[in-house]
């Protein structure tokens, strides 16, 4: 009985837990979460950059306006306050209607121009030009912008010429009183241009074909899904030569020159600044600080002016980080490709 009882008061182990070893699944889905919670941690810091560039950019501006205040309060004539504005027009010229405050499309181009032009203490506008041209319409949108700006407020306008102002850039310089351009500037291609690609032969090759119902002859031409005929290039044509003959005409109002003199220069070559200076289409050599100090001298107020720019700290942030790094400045599908042909005042070069 003893040893019954020593037996039955012996307590059982209990039987091991099972070990749980976490699946594939579960471990990819671990990782993915380590890396999103490491990518938020990227982007937070990143906002935190690019506030405190926001806020110094901000912080400085305010302080200048500051003292200006201040300079008024002790006696400093009011002419202290009247400055040169200088608005950048940089990459190809299109037509946008983006909401992205990077985007400089020609209608947030022509908008700053009125802007600036209406400003009492702007005395002069310096469009800084670094650009290959664009679609016609775009063109001259802001051509047209700086014309009527010119008509209501009588303020001179210099364009300033960077590494490129070709084709539709040197469209737009046209409408300015003066032209500045460095020695080595690339400028000139005065021309249109209209580009269509044709994917007939590969449809051909991989057995496709394009059936098209239309109401005219002439209702999809530059289609890129068959060659182009003899009668639809002769159309085209028309359409650029007459594209061309009002991009002759402008560079001839503009630059005060005789038509014929203009045409024998705008076969769609390219100048270098200094050679464009030697045929007339540039009035002075020289850096941005020439071109304002052209444009103060202009606009009465002196050499050095005090300089306005109509772009918001945050609008500014984004385009330095376009023109650095190229990070918002992707091209669609739809200009690679061509599918879209459009009349242009471009160099393709750029």
């Amino acid at each position: 009985m003893e040893e019954q009882n020593i037996h039955a008061q012996t307590p059982v182990p209990a039987p091991a837990a099972p070990q749980i070893h976490p699946s594939p699944t579960q471990t990819n889905t671990s990782r993915t979460r380590l890396w999103l919670k490491i990518i938020a941690a990227l982007y937070a810091a990143a906002l935190v950059v690019s506030f405190v560039v926001i806020s110094k950019v901000d912080g400085a501006s305010k302080s200048r306006s500051k003292d200006m205040d201040l300079s008024n309060l002790a006696g400093i004539g009011a002419a202290k306050k009247d400055a040169v504005a200088v608005i950048p027009i940089f990459g190809a010229i299109y037509q946008t209607d983006s909401s992205k405050v990077w985007e400089r499309g020609s209608q947030q181009i022509a908008r700053r121009i009125k802007a600036a032009a209406d400003k009492k203490e702007v005395k002069a506008i310096l469009l800084d030009i670094n650009t290959p041209g664009g679609s016609v319409g775009a063109v001259q949108e802001i051509y047209s912008a700086i014309l009527r700006a010119k008509a209501e407020t009588k303020k001179p306008f210099v364009a300033r010429f960077g590494d490129v102002s070709a084709s539709g850039g040197y469209y737009v310089a046209s409408a300015c009183d003066k032209i500045v351009s460095e020695p080595g500037t690339i400028t000139g291609s005065i021309g249109v241009i209209l580009s269509a690609s044709n994917f007939a032969g590969l449809m051909n090759k991989v057995g496709m074909r394009s059936e098209v119902i239309k109401s005219g002859k002439f209702k999809d031409i530059g289609s890129p899904m068959r060659d182009m005929t003899a009668e639809e290039r002769k159309l085209l044509q028309t359409l650029i030569d007459d594209s061309y003959d009002q991009f002759v005409t402008v560079v001839s109002e503009g630059r005060k020159m005789p038509i014929a003199e203009v045409r024998a220069l705008s076969d769609g070559r390219i100048y270098t600044g200094r050679q464009a200076f030697d045929v007339k289409l540039v009035d002075k050599l020289g850096d941005l600080q020439d071109a304002l100090d052209m444009a103060g001298e202009m606009g009465h107020i002196g050499k050095n002016p005090r300089v306005y720019r109509e772009m918001d700290p945050i609008d500014q942030f984004f385009s330095i980080l376009e023109s650095k790094v190229g990070f918002f400045s992707g091209v669609s599908l739809e200009k690679v490709v061509g599918a879209s042909p459009r009349l242009e005042y471009r160099w393709y070069g750029f």
